[in-house]
């Protein structure tokens, strides 16, 4: 009975696979990563050893998938520390460390820690890393002494989460993210938070169709002086709290194709964004947000902004909302409703250069000091 259930599973296990034989015209490479990126590792090297096709096809020897599998189940990532520093790398929790495989200076020789050593002279550090691991949560959560992080590999797409990422690279001045797959990703909590180093972000191949947690992601990215966003989808996007908070070194921002119609805070989005001369918010969906504060706190650049299709129907707290925007000659806020605001306290104060300001129609009624 036994004997007959394994071979059911090892049949159902082959029939798994079978599907694949149509891309056998394919490049082998192409199709192994279709192979690997579908079935967990163990799996498809017993389901490969059974389709006599993509054996062909691929012309290796039975002794050569684990190679392969290996190949096309891991992620590698090349980093560059700062010099003369020994600490910390990388994070790595405790039950996945026998799924990291870091490597000094491309030796072959396989280092069993993340940390470098006082007097180490480490130019690079290679890691790779096998299929099990599926978070990327605090990757590098304050590994302060990285100079560059390259991910030169990343077939995969089963990694779901990236909060804090990158939070605390203090040294860190370039990502090169080209390769990063971020298909199936849905937090990306405070992703580069005080990456203070950072000069440049190319976002370009970034996908984001499933994310939705932006909050603090460019939080105290004070030396970035452009984001091109362009190609960010944020449908499915709740929280953009403190997304730019004291972006100080941003001139120009054009969320044009940002969807925020799920979103139901903005607080600090854009508080601190002292350079910031000109921003786009045309499209902006605010019927479900329910938080404003500081939204705009330390705008000291702007010297328009266009909110005329804002919704406040539902927003409670508008507290600093204007707060600092000392270049502001006029501001269009006829259609707020403030029926449900119970905070907004000093919501234009310092707003110097205001010429006119017409606030018939605010209801304070329900505001509490």
């Amino acid at each position: 009975m036994e004997t007959d259930n394994l071979k059911s599973k090892e049949k159902k296990e082959k029939n798994q696979i079978i599907s694949y034989a149509k891309y056998e015209n394919i490049k082998a490479d192409y199709f192994l990563e279709k192979v690997f990126n579908n079935l967990e590792k163990k799996k498809a090297l017993n389901v490969v050893k059974y389709n006599k096709k993509i054996k062909n096809r691929i012309n290796i020897n039975i002794n050569d998938y684990k190679e392969y599998s290996e190949k096309y189940s891991s992620i590698e990532i090349e980093i560059k520390p700062v010099n003369n520093i020994y600490d910390k790398f990388i994070n790595i929790q405790k039950k996945e460390k026998k799924y990291y495989h870091i490597y000094f200076n491309n030796e072959k020789e396989e280092i069993k820690r993340n940390y470098i050593n006082k007097g180490e002279e480490i130019k690079i550090i290679k890691i790779k890393i096998d299929y099990q691991v599926k978070s990327f949560k605090e990757l590098f959560y304050y590994c302060e002494y990285i100079e560059s992080i390259y991910f030169k590999k990343f077939y995969r797409n089963n990694i779901n989460n990236m909060k804090n990422m990158f939070f605390g690279c203090s040294s860190l001045k370039k990502i090169n993210l080209n390769n990063c797959n971020t298909n199936n990703v849905t937090n990306m909590d405070s992703m580069f938070r005080e990456c203070s180093s950072l000069e440049e972000l190319n976002l370009n191949n970034f996908y984001t169709d499933n994310v939705t947690n932006m909050d603090g992601m460019f939080f105290e990215c004070s030396l970035l002086k452009e984001l091109n966003l362009n190609n960010f989808n944020t449908f499915n996007v709740t929280t953009m709290k403190s997304m730019f908070y004291r972006c100080s070194s941003l001139k120009e921002l054009n969320l044009n194709n940002f969807y925020t119609d799920n979103v139901t805070t903005m607080e600090w989005m854009f508080s601190g964004c002292s350079t910031l001369n000109k921003l786009n918010l045309n499209n902006f969906n605010t019927n479900n947000v329910i938080n404003m504060s500081f939204m705009f706190d330390g705008c000291s650049s702007l010297e328009e902004l266009n909110i005329n299709n804002f919704n406040t129907d539902n927003v409670i707290s508008m507290y600093r909302m204007f707060a600092g925007c000392s270049s502001l000659k006029e501001l269009n806020i006829n259609n707020f409703n403030t029926d449900k605001i119970t905070h907004m306290d000093n919501i234009f104060s310092g707003c110097s250069s205001l010429k006119e300001l017409n606030l018939d129609n605010f209801n304070t009624n329900n505001v509490t000091l």
